[in-house]
């Protein structure tokens, strides 16, 4: 791994070429371009706070806690890192099946066309960061969120999140191009996950079930679980996931990495033999 990693680094003019043309190509024809990547979750945000801010407002901010005042905030926080998630997996699943010809006359590392496309994704997710930043100003002013040292839960949630998806990308790209109904079991699987990860309502909602506690145990090895956590400490320091929760999750995220980047590399040969 550590000889792949090196590897990698040797490319990374290669890489950033892969992820130009990936957005170039996205936004081609696209009279907004890149403000879609900020449309989309704008959107949806704007659709669940409709129904959980304004129609079921009053138990949505009984479990919200000091997010009570600033909901909108709490919801476009998990969905632009929710839209970097869904993108990368969704999009890095077909990685190596939509570039075939480039990965069979290029000579690169094969793992950065996942990579590519994982990182493609981040790009549209830092892109957000600033409608975030003005969001959380504009409640700060008044007083109802204060902006501290939680804001270097960011750092964190981004690099924990990037080894998840670089981890599961590695995997869903090579087993897909073996058994193509990986790709739309994806499908369903990403949108189970969105409701099955603390994005739209907080933890605590969970914690607080009245579900067996195996399932609270289960629910909380996703690594997304701690990921989506750190992403709301940004603003909301309450959110920071407890040492428990941390620990899982980075070791949950490092344990993907490593088994996406050994499968991908003992599937490379059945790989591109099909391909």
């Amino acid at each position: 791994m550590t000889a792949g990693v090196t590897a990698l680094w040797s490319h990374r003019n290669s890489l950033r070429i892969l992820v130009r043309r990936d957005l170039a190509v996205k936004y081609q024809q696209s009279v907004l371009g890149y403000l879609w990547s900020l449309i989309e979750p704008l959107g949806m945000g704007a659709i669940y706070f409709f129904v959980f801010g304004v129609l079921y407002s009053g138990p949505t901010n009984r479990h919200l806690g000091e997010a009570a005042g600033s909901y909108p905030l709490f919801l476009i926080t998990g969905i632009f890192a929710w839209m970097w998630t869904s993108s990368a997996l969704s999009e890095a699943t077909n990685a190596l099946t939509g570039q075939s010809r480039l990965i069979t006359t290029m000579n690169v590392p094969r793992q950065v066309f996942p990579i590519g496309r994982v990182t493609g994704r981040f790009a549209e997710y830092v892109a957000g960061l600033p409608i975030l930043l003005a969001v959380a100003v504009a409640y700060a002013v008044p007083g109802r969120i204060t902006l501290g040292w939680s804001l270097l839960s960011l750092p964190l949630a981004v690099a924990v999140q990037g080894t998840l998806l670089i981890g599961l990308a590695l995997l869903l790209s090579a087993v897909n191009v073996l058994m193509r109904d990986v790709e739309r079991f994806m499908r369903l699987v990403i949108r189970v996950l969105f409701y099955a990860t603390p994005i739209i309502y907080p933890l605590s909602l969970v914690r607080e079930s009245g579900m067996p506690g195996w399932i609270k145990v289960a629910y909380e090895l996703n690594p997304l679980v701690g990921i989506f956590q750190l992403q709301h400490a940004i603003w909301y320091p309450d959110e920071f996931p407890d040492a428990r929760l941390l620990t899982t999750t980075i070791a949950g995220s490092l344990l993907v990495l490593a088994a996406g980047w050994w499968a991908f590399r003992r599937l490379e040969p059945a790989v591109l033999k099909e391909l």
